[in-house]
């Protein structure tokens, strides 16, 4: 649970959401995309409150402005790395799903393996899918949750330089939720929670 939770995060602006776990990190993220509601108070997303949105109207902000990347990459094994990231461009109608979806694979670094499947990619080969499929529409708002929790060092930073430089080159504005200090420490403000309060904005 949530409680006296206050603040306002800037167009374009980079913040690192950091707490132990249990200390609301999930249900805040859960919140600000409109996945879950608040018993009291409001979420306002690019000016719409989203308490005062049904679930359809609320998924549709969810489609058209907000990208998710998680540590679990979440992926649909029966598609190829080049359907799934043309999921999100089929669902808003993009006319040019496919040479969009092409554009950014190659420019994660897949331009040749857009044909695979899941089970044929490595761990940071799944999370550069995932990564492409979250920025493909050019969201408003990226949320990403332990985005590189199940990856190795190594492969950690290179999907870390790849989200701030897509992040970059897009304008997007990102909200990270992480335990790894360091990874926070990329972004531009950090929200620290415990136990449901904010005790560092």
């Amino acid at each position: 649970m949530l409680e006296d939770i206050n603040f306002k995060i800037q167009r374009g602006e980079t913040v690192a959401v950091v707490g132990t776990s249990g200390s609301g990190k999930s249900t805040l993220l859960a919140l600000l995309a409109g996945l879950e509601i608040p018993s009291r108070g409001r979420c306002i997303l690019d000016g719409q409150d989203l308490s005062q949105l049904d679930e359809d109207a609320r998924a549709r902000v969810r489609r058209e402005r907000v990208g998710f990347v998680f540590q679990q990459f979440h992926l649909l094994p029966a598609f190829s790395a080049l359907e799934n990231v043309m999921l999100p461009l089929e669902l808003t109608g993009a006319p040019d799903a496919r040479a969009r979806a092409l554009m950014i694979l190659e420019t994660v670094g897949l331009g040749d393996r857009w044909h695979h499947y899941p089970r044929q990619l490595s761990g940071g080969e799944q999370q550069r899918v995932a990564l492409a499929r979250a920025y493909c529409t050019a969201p408003a708002l990226l949320m990403a949750d332990e985005p590189t929790g199940n990856l190795d060092a190594s492969t950690a930073r290179q999907i870390t330089d790849l989200l701030f430089d897509l992040n970059a080159r897009l304008a997007t504005t990102l909200v990270l939720i992480t335990h790894d200090e360091r990874l926070a420490a990329r972004c531009a403000r950090t929200l620290r929670l415990a136990a449901g309060r904010l005790i560092d904005a």
